[in-house]
């Protein structure tokens, strides 16, 4: 696809594509623009897509964490007045539309979860990355996959380069063990919008299970598995992710 332009206001970047109701992308921790390549371009069409860069690299290192996360997307929103969103989360970016979803329920029309944390999560992040060790970092990158070989070189050599700072990896840490600490289960109980659950059946990360517990926990909730899949289904199966999240947009009235 063509390259997607990043745009920059009052100390926020982010994607901004498209037009229509809005379909509002969270990353993950090591989440880059290219994870969401095939989402931007197949939406874009008919829905306005944005995607707020996350602080990950840039916040204090002792606040490094989901509150200050989820601050940055209330303030995001609140600048760019979006509304009636349809907000998609993968992995960390799952966890934190959790938490915003209960915290500006009005806000949020649809809600699509994918290898979300939240619940449990087996991850890299904690434990401190072997900085330095290129191999190492390509095995737990490779492990996120199903198939290795879709991931470029060039994905591994960026998470590389981040692993080799010792201050964003003390930030990657303090995020990811915030997030184990903040277990879900007793809040999501409340969420009431209808919720889109797309998992991979070989998730190592999230294993299905999780998205069992989920779909048990969240009382309006559909569950769609995606085979020889793991962690970001966006990335590996990008025509089945967009299908089945096109017939939820489509389908599901609110």
């Amino acid at each position: 696809m063509s390259r997607i332009e990043i745009k920059e206001d009052s100390g926020f970047q982010y994607i901004d594509e498209g037009s229509g109701d809005v379909l509002l992308l969270l990353h993950g921790l090591f989440g880059a623009l290219s994870n969401w390549g095939g989402v931007v371009e197949h939406f874009s069409k008919n829905y306005r897509v944005v995607i707020p860069m996350l602080p990950i690299y840039e916040m204090p290192v002792r606040e490094a964490g989901l509150e200050v996360l989820v601050e940055h997307i209330k303030q995001f929103i609140k600048l760019k007045n979006l509304e009636k969103l349809s907000l998609l989360g993968n992995s960390l970016g799952g966890h934190l539309a959790l938490i915003y979803t209960l915290e500006k329920p009005t806000k949020v029309e649809r809600l699509i979860l994918t290898g979300s944390s939240g619940l449990f999560e087996n991850s890299m992040g904690g434990s401190f990355p072997k900085r330095g060790n290129y191999n190492y970092i390509k095995e737990r990158v490779q492990y996120t996959f199903y198939d290795p070989n879709i991931i470029s070189e060039e994905y591994i050599e960026e998470i590389f380069e981040i692993t080799k700072s010792i201050p964003k990896c003390l930030r990657i840490v303090g995020i990811a063990k915030s997030a184990q600490r903040h277990n879900m289960a007793g809040e999501i109980v409340k969420i009431q919008q209808p919720t889109l659950l797309i998992w991979g059946l070989n998730d190592t990360i999230t294993p299905p299970i999780v998205a069992h517990e989920f779909d048990k926990l969240i009382p309006n909730t559909r569950l769609r598995f995606i085979d020889k899949c793991c962690h970001a289904p966006m990335m590996e199966h990008p025509d089945k992710f967009n299908m089945i999240l096109e017939d939820f947009l489509t389908n599901v009235t609110v």
